[in-house]
């Protein structure tokens, strides 16, 4: 018996293959046939997810770039286009290395998390929206504790108002480590900790909970198997992302600030967005268009690479067997 379990799987499929032979047609689910009495590890779902999340991130960074200029202004996006045109090409993909190396811890702990504690839930499935749900949402509380620290240095290297100050990264870290203990975490490298929590946890648990569903039944269709896993991605980030949009717009404000005289509370940080934004939805709302743009686009391309790196995979395992 297989020790896989994939987070793709069918209910009630153990370790299965069901394919339509037309041209175009073909679907496969996939999970694990637990072995009575045995635990096992599944290293390979930290890998593709590792690998998934690394390629969308690099391809979509231009675009997370302006919206978070967005966020932290409140322009407009041509405004936002300006202020980085001004800056010089040379500052533009500057503050790469952290959301990429973070986004690509990011699906080495989300998908190889989730994988898991599915298969701890139900080892031989069938995997009901409750247990998508509750792995989804354990998997982003781990993701929350493990990467927040990335995120926050991010943001601050995207600030433009903080170049001079901060230069690179290890003056940011230099800065954090000269607080004490708990200043290290509460107004260094957590700042913010509790919205990313809250914002993780339930992204997580909305995306898993609902992926597989659409793909499945896109997949039906008789469409091509990349497009299944590409139009689930994307509608699940877009929706995820709109859903809690104002959490990351608080997030990346308060994550911009640094030093002990500029760290107003969460609540404080709350009501200084709101004001900022004219008492309005529809201003904390701005950008939502670039939004829509990056969490379609880069959602959806970590679903395909990640559906289409499952099934070589599998097609591999099935030419060894």
């Amino acid at each position: 018996a297989s020790s896989l379990c994939y987070s793709s799987s069918e209910p009630g499929a153990i370790f299965m293959a069901e394919q339509n032979h037309s041209p175009g047609k073909e679907l496969q689910h996939w999970t694990r046939a637990e072995v009575p009495g045995k635990k096992s590890w599944h290293s390979q779902a930290y890998a593709l997810g590792a690998i998934s999340n690394f390629m969308s991130t690099f391809l979509t960074f231009p675009i997370y770039k302006v919206v978070f200029r967005q966020q932290i202004h409140a322009v407009a996006v041509s405004e936002a286009l300006r202020q980085l045109w001004h800056e010089g090409p040379q500052y533009f993909y500057r503050g790469i290395y952290p959301p990429l190396l973070s986004k690509t811890l990011q699906g080495t702990l989300l998908f190889g998390t989730y994988d898991n504690l599915l298969c701890s839930l139900s080892p031989n499935g069938p995997h009901s929206l409750g247990h998508r749900w509750a792995a989804g949402l354990m998997s982003g509380v781990v993701e929350a504790v493990a990467l927040s620290p990335f995120e926050r240095v991010q943001n601050v290297l995207q600030d433009g108002r903080k170049q001079a100050r901060f230069p690179s990264t290890f003056s940011i870290l230099k800065e954090f480590n000269s607080y004490g203990l708990w200043g290290r975490l509460s107004l260094g490298y957590y700042r913010g900790f509790w919205p990313v929590l809250l914002r993780n946890s339930l992204g997580s648990a909305l995306y898993f909970s609902f992926k597989d569903p659409i793909q499945h039944g896109l997949a039906e269709q008789g469409l091509p198997h990349w497009v299944p896993a590409l139009v689930s991605g994307s509608v699940n980030g877009t929706i995820t992302c709109l859903v809690l949009y104002p959490l990351i717009v608080l997030v990346a404000n308060m994550q911009s600030h640094i030093g002990w005289q500029s760290m107003p509370s969460l609540w404080a940080s709350a009501q200084d967005v709101w004001d900022t934004r004219g008492r309005k939805v529809s201003l904390i709302y701005r950008g939502g268009s670039l939004v829509i743009l990056r969490s379609s686009v880069t959602w959806g391309l970590t679903t395909a690479i990640h559906d289409f790196l499952l099934r070589r995979s599998h097609s591999r395992k099935e030419l060894k067997d």
